[in-house]
């Protein structure tokens, strides 16, 4: 079994209650097997608390309060279920967020997911080219994952703008954009699936002012930081790409790398043009929502894959 994880993957830590986006707000929380039985093998106050936070559905979980805080969420920000007992009563999500495990034949992929602001901080802040660390073997010719390591050293060509990089990594997957706007890709995110009225605020403000955007500006003014696009687009290819069917349906993962740079150079575009300024905090917080509104629901990627030409 071969393990693999990009290089920044080990240098990820949680800043608690520092983080403006905790985890533990917002977000129904399922709970594993395991971690219930744990949970049911209590006694005492803790079982009694247990017993009134979890919801005992299909799916158990833990009973959010009326502003979608889990019950086990300190006046801190700090989770009473690791401060008090151990990291083996905390749930399976609970654990592993913000990472991800991507278990595919004879390997599993691991990474970080950009919906945490502190990994989006890490990962786009990397101003050395993202490469895999691997551990184990794997025997297995895979036609997808050897595109998309072409992919991946097409899109870390520094030599070429972000914009070339993306269509030549299109060209390569022998796909194309459908053809749309800024404006009118922000319309298709407005039809999915949301979770915080703010990504809504967001989405309707590149709809409403994309026309208005300087983005040869915004461009010029970003010249000297494109790293942060490059690995962007590197996250979302090494992240999507081997789950793809086929080889023809991973191009559906490669236009929707270029359908989040898109959009989030857009926003980027407008809040220059509205403001006079753009900040890699603020690039980290668009990024961070684009993935927590579209990525972490299936549901949205399922829309976007056939959208953008997937099987």
């Amino acid at each position: 079994m071969l393990t693999v994880v990009p290089n920044y993957y080990t240098a990820f830590r949680c800043i608690g209650s520092r983080c403006r986006h905790n985890c533990c707000i917002g977000w129904e929380i399922d709970i594993d097997d395991t971690t219930l039985a744990r949970y049911r093998a209590l006694d005492g106050a803790w079982r009694q608390r247990f017993d009134a936070h979890v919801a005992n559905d299909e799916v158990p979980h833990f009973i959010t309060d009326e502003s979608g805080r889990c019950p086990f969420l300190n006046a801190e920000n700090l989770c009473d279920i690791q401060l008090e007992l151990d990291d083996g009563c905390l749930c399976e999500i609970c654990r592993e967020h913000p990472r991800f495990h991507n278990r595919l034949p004879g390997r599993v992929e691991s990474g970080l997911g950009l919906c945490c602001e502190e990994a989006a901080r890490l990962i786009l802040g990397q101003r050395e080219l993202m490469h895999l660390c691997c551990s184990g073997t794997d025997e297995a010719d895979d036609a997808i994952l050897a595109l998309r390591d072409h992919v991946i050293a097409l899109l870390q060509d520094r030599t070429l703008s972000i914009p070339e990089r993306c269509e030549a990594m299109l060209a390569l997957c022998n796909t194309a954009m459908p053809q749309a706007t800024p404006a009118e890709w922000a319309r298709v995110l407005l039809q999915l699936e949301r979770l915080d009225s703010a990504w809504e605020d967001t989405l309707l403000l590149l709809q409403n002012e994309w026309h208005t955007a300087d983005l040869n500006g915004f461009r010029s003014h970003m010249s000297d930081r494109q790293t942060p696009y490059e690995q962007l687009l590197v996250y979302f290819v090494y992240r999507h790409f081997a789950n793809a069917d086929s080889v023809s349906s991973a191009a559906a993962r490669a236009c929707f790398a270029v359908l989040g740079y898109t959009v989030l150079e857009a926003l980027g575009a407008v809040l220059f043009t509205k403001h006079g300024s753009f900040t890699f905090e603020q690039f980290c917080e668009l990024a961070r929502a684009f993935s927590a509104e579209v990525e972490y629901s299936d549901e949205n990627l399922d829309i976007l894959w056939d959208t953008l030409g997937g099987v």
